[in-house]
């Protein structure tokens, strides 16, 4: 009767296995259907980071969804590879895609710790779930896909190219996903680079990113670190002496702070938005292009600098309006406790601009005495000058701060840039943010390359490019053009014409208008090489009368001008807007010996695999004679040597170029050239309003022009037109 129900049983059981094993199969059948194609990673095709250089090798643009690079295998060092399988798969050279020890392994060791310490996963596992498999869920459905398609992996492909799959895609915290970004993320360098234990503190975060990160949780971090190097050791892939010294290595993190993104933001945006365009996002933010363009960087940041201290000069002679914020008694306390803390993790230099708080003026010294943290500062009274109360009716000249005291109070928060900070008090000059603006941009003359483009004075604040968005009035910078256009009609630099009042009807309905020079003043027979270095309204008016506005208007399309403009007299006072871009354009024209050339902006895109996929050559065009054009450059030279441009001498080099102002002092130009670089500068207010008696194009805008040149040409040869 036993051996009877002892049968039964057996058979019983083996029916139900047979059943258990029939129904796993079905299931299987059923959920190995429609699975991913395992192609899809012959052809590995991961997001990459875009990157864009400068000529002179800066990376200034660097756009991405995911921040990958990638990098072949066998560039990898051994410890860098051995690294993570320690951490993540010991047996990943035993295994064929699943590891039945390895889970149980990792099993008891989880128990062992009471926590989840080791992982199941294999790296050929881990790769179809980042990969392949989208579904995050877990049920059994997707744990026997998983398990399917590892297996069908390491059947398709060899272990380097699993490897090579899994160190490019796995995301290892602070927005990096491969071995390659986060090297650069953690320690600035490449991973063929990392040490030993560089490479065993990344290898650590693949189990937990953010809970391991060393910039905010540098303690487990260094805990997963000694696991990870413990494991390399077990496994015979370093020695006990290795393991040593990787854990006394001191670790030299580098987080980047810097946002490359805003080393030239208006010239990087304008690429941005271009490859948008004409590529589409996804090649931008998935395409691992290489955009080289033509920006030298160096030469930016000259720009740069030069425009920041034109505008702040600029903004000092409308005078002082007024402290950003007033503090009682308890808020300056508070003020300055936070100041204090901060310059725990950060030193004050000399040239900073920070904020500061007013403690009172000294009666006698009529000096500033300010409060910095847990340090006094003083601003002398002869820095203190230019701070007078704002009023358009005063020249900034006959303006000057008599009484600080009427103009500052205890509390008052300024801001101040640090001068000498190597004893006590400091010594600071007091600043304001400039609310008027400006752009630069520069150009080679025969190649169009665009060197620099900064289209205003703070790209955060502003995103709108000032020399390629704005249409401003370009005032007598307009006037070579008409200028060259007489040359053209056989209009001689010597003819003489009457500066004298002179009445012209307007419109349809024939308004009267009287042309005025700058100071209302005429002066009679006058040359024109004399009538256009002195910037001179109504010879030009009456030049461009006798040439004929249709005539300039075709012109001046013939030179680049693009934007509409008006058909009338007043055109020749620069009253139709231009950009900037239009204008410097057509300034090389001078300079390139009456070639007109397209402003090129990127030199050459390349895609993932390094084929150029766009180049860029200068296409030029003869637009004028070379006769012409060297007569013009002689008329801007006179305007340096004799006339509005005369501050430009000052750069000691040959320089053609012109002043540009317009009506009621609202937009300052100076556009000028040497025989190589042809370089506009424009500034003015968003608003359109005046910048105050005497800021002309050649008190506002060409000592911007002029510092910026004296900076990119020393130590170059001289030149000559």
């Amino acid at each position: 009767m036993k051996r009877k129900l002892f049968k039964i049983l057996i058979f019983s059981s083996a029916i139900l296995l047979l059943l258990s094993l029939a129904v796993l199969g079905i299931l299987i059948h059923i959920w190995s259907k429609n699975l991913p194609y395992i192609e899809a990673l012959e052809n590995y095709s991961p997001p990459l980071v875009t990157e864009i250089y400068s000529e002179d090798g800066e990376v200034v643009g660097r756009f991405y969804r995911e921040k990958r690079y990638l990098i072949p295998i066998d560039s990898l060092p051994r410890h860098v590879i051995y690294s993570f399988i320690a951490a993540e798969d010991s047996r990943f050279f035993k295994h064929e895609g699943i590891d039945i020890r390895g889970i149980f392994r990792a099993f008891l060791k989880n128990i062992k710790a009471g926590k989840i310490e080791q992982g199941g996963s294999t790296i050929t596992q881990q790769i179809t779930k980042s990969i392949l498999l989208k579904d995050t869920s877990r049920t059994i459905r997707r744990k026997l896909r998983e398990a399917l398609l590892a297996l069908e992996i390491e059947r398709r492909f060899p272990k380097q190219y699993i490897l090579y799959l899994y160190l490019n895609q796995i995301y290892l915290g602070e927005g990096a996903y491969g071995i390659e970004a986060a090297a650069r993320t953690y320690f600035g360098k490449h991973a063929k680079e990392l040490t030993l234990s560089e490479a065993s503190l990344i290898a650590g975060l693949t189990q937990a990113p953010s809970r391991y990160s060393p910039f905010r949780h540098p303690e487990r971090a260094k805990v997963r670190q000694r696991y990870v190097l413990r494991r390399m050791k077990e496994e015979g892939f370093i020695t006990e002496e290795e393991m040593k010294r990787a854990l006394n290595e001191g670790l030299n993190f580098k987080r980047s702070k810097e946002n490359v993104n805003l080393k030239a933001p208006y010239y990087t945006d304008y690429i941005k938005r271009y490859v948008i365009r004409k590529y589409g996002e996804d090649a931008l933010y998935e395409g691992g292009l290489k955009i080289y363009i033509p920006l030298n960087y160096r030469m930016h940041l000259a720009a740069k600098k030069a425009l920041e201290k034109g505008l702040r000069e600029l903004d000092k002679r409308e005078g002082y309006r007024g402290p950003i914020k007033r503090l009682n008694e308890e808020e300056i306390t508070k003020f300055l406790d936070a100041q204090r803390r901060g310059f725990m993790i950060h030193d004050p230099t000399a040239g900073e601009i920070m904020e500061a708080v007013v403690e009172g003026v000294d009666r006698v010294s009529r000096n500033l005495i300010l409060g910095i943290g847990d340090k006094r500062a003083i601003c002398l009274y002869k820095d203190l000058k230019w701070a007078a109360p704002p009023d358009p009716k005063i020249p900034y000249w006959s303006r000057s701060l008599k009484d600080p005291q009427k103009v500052f109070k205890r509390g008052d928060v300024v801001l101040v840039r640090l001068k000498d900070i190597q004893r006590e008090p400091w010594l600071a000059t007091l600043e304001q943010e400039p609310a008027v603006q400006g752009a630069i941009l520069c150009m080679e003359a025969k190649s169009g390359r665009v060197k620099v483009m900064i289209g205003g004075r703070d790209f955060l604040k502003s995103q709108f490019n000032r020399c390629i968005q704005a249409r401003r009035q370009p005032g007598s910078a307009f006037k070579p053009i008409i200028y060259c256009a007489a040359l053209d009609k056989g209009i001689r630099p010597s003819d003489i014409f009457i500066d004298a009042p002179i009445v012209e009807l307007q419109g349809v309905k024939g308004r009267p208008w009287k042309p005025k020079n700058y100071k209302e003043r005429f002066y009679g027979p006058t040359i024109l090489r004399v009538a256009l270095a002195k910037s001179r309204n109504v010879i030009t008016v009456k030049l461009l009368k006798r040439i004929g506005v249709d005539y300039v208007i075709n012109y001046a399309k013939r030179l680049g001008i693009q934007s509409p403009l008006g058909r009338n007299l007043s055109l020749a006072l620069g009253s139709s807007e231009v950009t900037l871009l239009e204008l410097t354009r057509a300034y090389a024209v001078f300079g390139n010996g009456g070639i007109l050339v397209n402003p090129i902006f990127i030199d050459r895109i390349e895609d993932r695999d390094r084929n150029i996929i766009e180049e860029n050559t200068p296409k030029t065009e003869r637009v004028i004679s070379p006769e012409t054009a060297y007569v013009m450059t002689d008329l801007l030279k006179a305007v340096i040597q004799e006339g509005t441009g005369f501050r430009i001498k000052a750069l000691k080099r040959p320089v053609a170029g012109k002043t540009g102002t317009t009506n009621n002092l609202r937009d300052a130009w100076f556009m000028g050239y040497t025989p190589s670089l042809v370089t506009g500068v424009w500034v003015g207010y968003d608003e359109n309003r005046s910048m105050g008696i005497g800021e002309t194009g050649s008190r506002a805008a060409s000592p911007i022009w002029l510092y910026f040149m004296k900076e990119i040409l020393k130590g170059k040869p001289r030149g000559e037109f």
